[in-house]
């Protein structure tokens, strides 16, 4: 019962939420069918209860929201039965109908307990979903923009979008890598979900990451192990198939499934139902080259092989030939050479004969000139010897003359004949002295005369005017 303080009524929590929990009950006493989103299943292995958040988008934002709850009996055949038609457990991000109940909790609040779940309307969401992006891929004319592509002759170098711990991903890895033939591939993972509901932003994030490096790249292969229809509803998605469908490299898909093909399988290059057969198709596609090769070196190597064994019988043949031809100009320039031989021996006789007659001559005529010519030689030697006597007498007694004349020079300029002539030299301090400047009053100088020397002291000095 409510209190009452200063005139209010007032009611406690759990009597409010009491009230709400009888009225619901007695207001909602069936069940109804619901079309909702399961943003999460919220599964607990623990205790086998599912509590799911229901979701309705309108453009991408929510307008409705509400807590569900799965009890571990309903849950276990709902999803038994799920399995059997989808071949896909209940997991997050399906649009499905579902039989709920409306209940409340005074601790739990208001939530939806889910009784049963239609897999036939989840199957028809995903194939509406499906050709709706096929329908507008083709209105666009991109549906076919992918395969349109020029696929590379030896497609090694690979972008693989994959998730790393991928049993798909490891078996394409192995079939590549560990081909008996010895091709070698180079790859890069880019690795991305793969199912739910944010595989969509994570494959076409990858994607915009490998178009800023697509020159490094041959192709793309998206590889992705087993799954049913609601796990693969991801490929369907009208964004990601047109991502790739304007892609600028082939993409290929191994996305591991044998029911219906996805919309990004039918807009891509290829498309294989798993990963290994994927690996098959790159691989034929080098058996597709290499085989060629292999049978064009077979035949290169057994047409050389002919060739070589015909021009080696060409050759036997052309060296008898040519050993045949050549014996017989050997002989000929044999006698050839003889014959040169006797000419030769012939003319060097006669040639012999007539250089020695000009020898000879030449020897006799050489005598006489060179007779002739020493004795002219003797006679202006003579001449010479005679002339450059005279002329060497005459300049003896030239320069004894100059020398007498020199010598009397030279006797006179000696300083004791000067003093002798009355000449005198006058020192102070040992030094001559050649002008008034350099002595001062009472000086005391020494006079050089021819016979001896004078001392005398300064009494007066008078220069010249």
């Amino acid at each position: 019962m409510p209190d009452l303080i200063d005139g209010k009524k007032i009611f406690s929590l759990l009597e409010v939420t009491t009230s709400i929990q009888k009225i619901l009950s007695t207001r909602y006493t069936s069940s109804f069918w619901v079309k909702a989103e399961m943003n999460k299943l919220n599964f607990y292995p623990h205790s086998g209860h599912c509590y799911p958040d229901l979701v309705e988008k309108h453009e991408g934002k929510v307008i409705a929201q509400v807590k569900a709850t799965l009890w571990k009996d309903d849950y276990n055949r709902i999803n038994k039965h799920f399995l059997s038609l989808v071949n896909t457990p209940l997991a997050d991000g399906i649009t499905m109908l579902f039989c709920a109940r409306i209940t409340f909790d005074p601790v739990h609040g208001l939530a939806l307990r889910i009784t049963d779940i239609d897999p036939v309307f989840t199957l028809g969401e995903l194939e509406r979903e499906k050709q709706e992006s096929i329908a507008t891929l083709k209105k666009k004319g991109i549906f076919d923009r992918n395969r349109s592509l020029p696929f590379p002759l030896l497609p090694q170098r690979l972008a693989i979008i994959s998730v790393q711990t991928s049993k798909g991903y490891a078996d394409f890895n192995k079939m590549i890598q560990g081909n008996p033939w010895g091709y070698k591939f180079f790859h890069v993972l880019f690795p991305s979900l793969l199912q739910g509901e944010r595989a969509v932003d994570s494959i076409r994030l990858q994607l915009d990451r490998i178009r800023k490096v697509a020159a490094h790249f041959d192709v793309v292969a998206i590889i992705r192990g087993g799954g049913g229809e609601v796990g693969l509803s991801c490929f369907n998605n009208y964004k990601l198939s047109k991502d790739i469908a304007l892609f600028p490299l082939p993409v290929i898909t191994g996305i591991g499934h044998a029911t219906n093909e996805t919309v990004v399988e039918m807009v891509a290059y290829r498309n294989a139902i798993t990963p290994t057969e994927l690996a098959d198709f790159l691989l034929q596609k080098f058996h597709n080259f290499s085989v060629p090769v292999q049978k064009a070196q077979e035949v290169l190597v057994s047409r050389s092989r002919r060739i070589i064994a015909e021009q080696r019988q060409n050759l036997r043949h052309t060296v008898r030939f040519f050993r045949s031809v050549t014996d017989n100009v050997l002989i000929k320039s044999h006698h050839h050479i003889q014959s040169f031989e006797r000419d030769l021996l012939k003319q060097a006789n006669a040639h012999v004969v007539r250089q020695k007659q000009v020898h000879t001559s030449l020897l006799e005529r050489v005598r006489s000139v060179s007779q002739s010519l020493c004795e002219r030689r003797e006679q202006e030697v003579l001449q010479h010897t005679q002339l450059l006597k005279r002329s060497v007498s005459s300049f003896l007694k030239q320069e004894s003359a100059a020398m007498a004349n020199i010598a009397k020079t030279v006797a006179n300029m000696d300083p004791q004949n000067v003093l002798k002539r009355g000449y005198s030299i006058t020192r102070v301090n040992g030094k001559a002295i050649s002008s008034t400047g350099q002595i001062g009053d009472s000086d005391v100088l020494e006079t050089v005369v021819s016979d001896g020397l004078i001392y005398s002291r300064v009494d007066q000095i008078k220069k010249s005017l």
